[in-house]
């Protein structure tokens, strides 16, 4: 494992970009998280983007890039995350060559994505959604916690929980043997982004 891939455990901030993303950043850093991702739907500020890479890197944490490959090697950033649609989801190889130290991460809700995520050999891959989430519109209904589980068992790469996961759900997520749990309005939604991820380490700890 490099020690890029020994980083992808535990929790994974997930940031939309917005505003006060490099304060929250800075917080979520602050209280422990070594794993954070952009995600710009609506546009990518480059300002921020440098300043998080200038910020994980400090921290010795990775930033992964939501849906671009190409703005993750601009960016310099420690990999890329895609979806179904995104270029290079169906070209793993393809992303792989022209990202070689990079990490890889791909989104699964079906047996079927977890397979071909195997066969491609990716560094993580991303299982959800769980639960019902407001984060994300196309991601369809959720699988529970028995899906989660199941599939996890199937999949050769470290495992990111990822769709509705509160600090609450955090130790039953945990117990279906995933490596990271993802959160997005978790920590959105907390007006002290880095007291919240304080809360999901100690809970993510007290759960193993």
């Amino acid at each position: 494992m490099t020690a890029r891939g020994a980083l992808l455990r535990g929790i994974y901030v997930i940031f939309n970009e917005e505003p006060a993303i490099v304060d929250r950043a800075a917080g979520v850093l602050r209280a422990g998280v070594r794993l954070l991702q952009y995600r710009a739907k609506r546009g990518v500020d480059a300002a921020h983007v440098r300043e998080l890479r200038r910020l994980t890197s400090a921290h010795g944490a990775l930033l992964i890039f939501n849906d671009d490959w190409q703005a993750a090697r601009d960016f310099h950033c420690d990999g890329v995350h895609l979806g179904p649609g995104d270029e290079g989801f169906d070209d793993v190889a393809g992303v792989r060559a022209e990202l070689p130290y990079a990490l890889i991460g791909l989104s699964c809700g079906t047996s079927d994505e977890v397979q071909r995520a195997n066969s491609g050999g990716v560094d993580y891959v991303g299982i959800g959604s769980v639960y019902a989430t407001a984060s994300k519109s196309d991601a369809g209904p959720p699988i529970g916690i028995d899906g989660l589980r199941s599939l996890t068992q199937r999949s050769r790469a470290p495992v990111a929980a990822i769709g509705g996961i509160s600090a609450a759900r955090l130790a039953e997520v945990r117990a279906a043997g995933v490596a990271m749990a993802a959160v997005i309005g978790a920590v959105a939604a907390a007006p002290d982004a880095g007291a919240a991820a304080r809360d999901l380490i100690a809970r993510w700890n007290a759960a193993s």
